[in-house]
């Protein structure tokens, strides 16, 4: 009997451990080992292969792509010990979680913890099987920074509200099946005068126009709401509460964009080394080291940086994980995240030279065509999800108990 088979009969992880490879060698496509999730990105959709279905139905009816929500709304149900084992299983064959977008980082813990049970009947199921897409209404125009001020409008009409203006930067907003969003439901009041509502996106009056910006892509969006009937079934939350419903979103968007788990995250360990690639375009020394010492010290710091980083995101999750979710350090971790992010990309500019500045045309390497545009989208990671000033001000006052001086 094999070692794993042994220690099964006498511990439950091992136990669960075993079910998870048998599972997986049955149902993931070894197609698919090493490639990534669509979903997990703000990007548009892509056509799935038969594969990439198949594997996203499997999870989704394991409900193993949000393994630790509650099973009676279509999620594992794992304990975190469980969830722990789920992911290094994955991560031994190459595996990758085809269920994703923002309704699993964001809006689905959020509606789990303050949804009426009928809104999670209905929105959380379809969430953990990746069926819909979700965006995001909450920056304006004149209410990015100090997002309280947002002035979008819903006035009561009885059983429904009736929505007006705009919201901006609305990510995947031109793919998304529904937004959840803060409006202003009491002009005479600035944090409690706040909701938060629930809107299909195909509803009449919601009009969407795609941003294009400096890196080519159009992932964000603005978005128009011109006499929008939104349910006050879809209130999530009493009336004025949206302050606070969408401040604890807002952590869990800020763990997701500091690395754990999302698909900028997954930059920081994007292509090859830093190391490597200085050597194919700088040289080596006599010693074999990085030509340039300078360079070379800043290389080294840099990795420094970003290993201590990982580590502390992990010990971070871990914590939060065995507390009630995400903190206050999350404003941390986003901005430590958004400098080693923009770090790693202007290192690699600088490396490559004229030849890491290409747009498109031949004489460039694909790699470096990707790293430029990933360079310019890069300047966005210090403003969305709040701006690194705004996590300034979180770090001051929430963490190390600072107070604004009258």
């Amino acid at each position: 009997m094999a070692t794993a088979q042994i220690d099964a009969l006498t511990d439950p992880i091992e136990a669960f451990r075993l079910h998870v490879r048998e599972w997986l060698a049955a149902h993931f496509p070894p197609s698919l080992k090493g490639k990534d999730n669509a979903m997990s990105a703000v990007e548009g959709p892509h056509e799935n292969s038969p594969e990439e279905d198949s594997w996203q139905a499997a999870m989704g009816a394991k409900g193993w792509g949000v393994p630790t929500w509650p099973k009676e709304y279509g999620g594992g149900g794992l304990s975190r010990s469980e969830a722990r084992v789920l992911h290094e299983e994955m991560a031994r064959i190459g595996a990758w979680n085809p269920i994703g977008g923002m309704g699993v980082m964001m809006f689905g813990p959020t509606l789990l913890e303050y949804g009426s049970e009928a809104q999670k009947e209905e929105h959380i199921p379809a969430i953990a099987k990746g069926i819909v897409r979700w965006c995001q209404g909450y920056s304006e125009p004149g209410a990015g920074s100090d997002l309280a001020s947002l002035q979008m409008f819903a006035e009561d009409h009885g059983d429904h509200y009736l929505v007006n203006g705009q919201k901006t930067w609305t990510s995947g907003g031109q793919w998304a099946d529904k937004c959840f969003m803060l409006v202003r439901t009491d002009k005479t009041k600035k944090h409690e005068g706040i909701t938060f509502l629930l809107c299909d996106m195909d509803t009449p009056g919601v009009e969407v126009k795609p941003i294009r910006l400096i890196s080519g892509s159009s992932p964000f969006c603005e978005t128009f709401f011109t006499d929008v009937k939104v349910s006050k079934a879809n209130r999530v939350g009493e009336e004025g509460q949206g302050w606070t419903i969408g401040k604890r979103l807002l952590q869990h968007e800020r763990s997701s964009l500091s690395g754990g788990g999302s698909a900028a995250g997954r930059l920081f360990a994007a292509g090859a080394p830093l190391a490597q690639i200085a050597r194919k375009y700088i040289g080596v020394d006599e010693q074999g080291r990085i030509a340039d010492m300078d360079l070379r010290g800043r290389i080294v710091r840099h990795e420094m940086d970003l290993r201590a980083f990982l580590l502390t995101l992990r010990r971070a999750s871990l914590e939060a994980k065995s507390t009630q979710g995400p903190s206050a350090a999350t404003s941390i971790m986003k901005n430590v995240g958004a400098r080693i992010m923009q770090e790693r990309s202007e290192l690699l500019i600088e490396i490559r030279g004229l030849a890491g500045l290409g747009w498109e045309g031949e004489g460039f390497e694909a790699d470096a065509l990707k790293d430029v545009r990933s360079w310019l989208f890069g300047k966005a990671v210090s403003i969305y999800g709040g701006s690194s000033e705004i996590q300034n001000n979180v770090i001051a006052k929430r963490i190390l108990g600072m107070l604004d001086h009258q």
